[in-house]
Order: C-alpha cells, then sequence, then structure tokens
C-alpha cells in the first residue's frame, strides 16, 4: 500500500509539474504571439521638431487630442526644436522602436542631407501617415504693377535682378520655392533671406520687399485685410485656403509642388503591426471634424497619405531636391 502510494504521489507531483510547464509554455507563446497585439497600453509622446506656437506644434497638438480616440491612450506633445527641425526628427529616429515614440516630420527631412545640416533622412524613419501639405504661394502688394503669373514674370524679364523674393532663411523651402519659380520661368530673382516666414511677410506689407513665395497660410491674415494679393500656387491642384488662386499650370507655368508638409514616422525597426495600428488611428483622427475644423481655421491644409504613399512621397522628394540643391549650387554636401 505504501508503495502504491508512493507510484500515486509520484504521479500527482509529475502531473503538476508538466502542467506548470504547460502554463509556462503558453504564457510565453500567447505573450510572443500577442507581439504588438496588445498595443498601446501605455500613453504615447509625439515628438514636435519645432518650438511651441507654430503651425507644426498647433497640428500635431489638433492631431494628438483626436487621436487618443482611436488608440485609447494618451498622447503628449513634446517640442524638440532646432537645426531646421533635425534636432527633434533625429530624436524620433533614434527613439526606442515600440511604437510609444513618434515623429510629425516636416518638409525639411527630405532636405537636411542636401543642405550639410544633418546626415538625417527619410531613410532612417518608417512612414506612418501624411497630414498636411501646403504649397509656396506667390504673393506680392495688393498694389503690385502686375496681377498675374505672367504678368510677374514679363517684369522679372524687364526688370533682371531688381524684384526682391524674400524667404524663411537660405536652403529653407520657401528659398527652394522662390528658386525654382525662377529656374522654371527662366528669370532673375534677389533672393532675401529671413528668420522665418512671418518676418518675410511682414517685411513684404511693409514694402521692404515685392514678393514672397510662402504658404496660402502665412500670408492669409494680410490677404483678408486686402494688404496682399497671391499670384499662384506651387502645387498641382487649388489650394483649399485660397481657392480662386490658380496653380502655376493653370497660370501658364509648369511647375513641380514646392510646399511644406508635415506626417508622422516611427523609428525605422518599428514592427509593420504597430505601424499599422498607428497608421489607422492618426489616419482617422485627421478626418475628425474637430481636426478639420482647426486646420482650416488656421489656413493649413489637409493632404492624406498612407504609409505607402507617405513613404513614396518622400523619396520623390528627396531625390528632387537632391538634383534642385545641386543645380542651384544650394547643396552642403
Amino acid at each position: 500500500m505504501k508503495k502504491f502510494m508512493k507510484y500515486v504521489g509520484l504521479a500527482i507531483i509529475s502531473a503538476l509539474i508538466l502542467s506548470l510547464a504547460a502554463c509556462g509554455s503558453d504564457k510565453s507563446s500567447g505573450s510572443s504571439s500577442k507581439g504588438s497585439s496588445d498595443f498601446p497600453n501605455k500613453a504615447i509622446t509625439l515628438i514636435s521638431p519645432t518650438s511651441a506656437g507654430g503651425g507644426t506644434d498647433a497640428a500635431a497638438r489638433a492631431l494628438a487630442a483626436d487621436v487618443e480616440k482611436h488608440l485609447g491612450q494618451p498622447v503628449g506633445v513634446v517640442n524638440k526644436p532646432g537645426g531646421s527641425g533635425s534636432v527633434g526628427m533625429t530624436e524620433g529616429a533614434n527613439a526606442k522602436p515600440d511604437g510609444y515614440t513618434v515623429t510629425m516630420v516636416i518638409a525639411e527631412l527630405t532636405m537636411l542631407e542636401h543642405m550639410g545640416v544633418s546626415s538625417l533622412n527619410q531613410d532612417q524613419m518608417k512612414a506612418v501617415a501624411m497630414i498636411n501639405l501646403d504649397p509656396a504661394a506667390l504673393t506680392v502688394p495688393a498694389d503690385a504693377p502686375y496681377d498675374t503669373l505672367d504678368g510677374f514674370i514679363d517684369y522679372a524679364k524687364a526688370h533682371p535682378g531688381e524684384l526682391k523674393v524674400g524667404n524663411a532663411g537660405s536652403g529653407s523651402i520657401w528659398h527652394v520655392a522662390a528658386e525654382s519659380l525662377a529656374k522654371n520661368a527662366d528669370i532673375e530673382l534677389n533672393h532675401v533671406p529671413f528668420e522665418g516666414a512671418a518676418p518675410a511677410v511682414t517685411a513684404l506689407v511693409g514694402g521692404h520687399i515685392d514678393a514672397v513665395t510662402v504658404s496660402p497660410a502665412e500670408v492669409k491674415t494680410q490677404l483678408d485685410a486686402g494688404n496682399l494679393k497671391t499670384l499662384a500656387v506651387m502645387s498641382d491642384k487649388r489650394s483649399d485656403i485660397i481657392p480662386d488662386v490658380p496653380t502655376f499650370a493653370e497660370a501658364g507655368l509648369e511647375s513641380e509642388t514646392i510646399a511644406t508638409w508635415r506626417g508622422i514616422t516611427v523609428p525605422k525597426d518599428t514592427p509593420n503591426e504597430i505601424v499599422s495600428i498607428l497608421e489607422d488611428a492618426f489616419l482617422k483622427a485627421a478626418e475628425e471634424e474637430n481636426f478639420k475644423k482647426f486646420m482650416s481655421s488656421n489656413g493649413l491644409g489637409i493632404e492624406l497619405k498612407d504609409s505607402k504613399e507617405f513613404t513614396s512621397f518622400m523619396d520623390e522628394n528627396y531625390n528632387y531636391y537632391k538634383g534642385m540643391f545641386a543645380e542651384l549650387g544650394l547643396s552642403g554636401k
């Protein structure tokens, strides 16, 4: 009987050991099979590579408020300005690739390497979604002696090098826009750099320069006040902010789209499953009425692209600016 009980005891112990091992295996396998299926289970940080109060920061905060509904977790915006956006975007690219740090990238991501500002480019990021695009808008004083793009070009040809066009700094997206205009129209312009688009617009209103090639959002207030007029936008479609203004092509000059844009990225090694969850949430957030109203009231355009489309878009921008910077002698490489 004792021998029998000993065998029973051993059997029970063995069964318990096997059962515990199976549970451990199931738990382990469940954890690995879940992978990203429980994502997100904590707060997410959204890096804005610009100072607080600007268009990029404002768009990031408005978007974060709506994306929380779709992710079920708080999304906090952290500003990391500096180096034409390179400081914040580099931090975002080097973050842990777990989806809990996302970055709002800007057009300069595809330009930094060509400018010699940073070695960062879009290949060090994985695209999630593009949210916004605002094309360059050729804007002049309301009393300028031309009302069309053709008139501006004709004047520039008759007065080579005299028209002063303000930009947001040498090598900035708006400098590139003015250089692209000069190249495509075969005209000579006098490029005047400022510390951002706002002071350039102020100089234009004050009569110190003759034109700017900045976004519609940055001139909308002065357009509404009747101080300025926009001749054309550098895009393949009209701006929702100033729908009555023709595109460059409609005005008779073929031109590439030169625009500032904003989108969401994560570090390049982030699992695709997590990227898909983020992509779905951010695109849905960008369709929310609150976000649409915010963007419209602030003169910012909405341009949505999914991760695949955004990847191609950034690659195209990178290659275009590589050639453009070299041709214009702006390359810092």
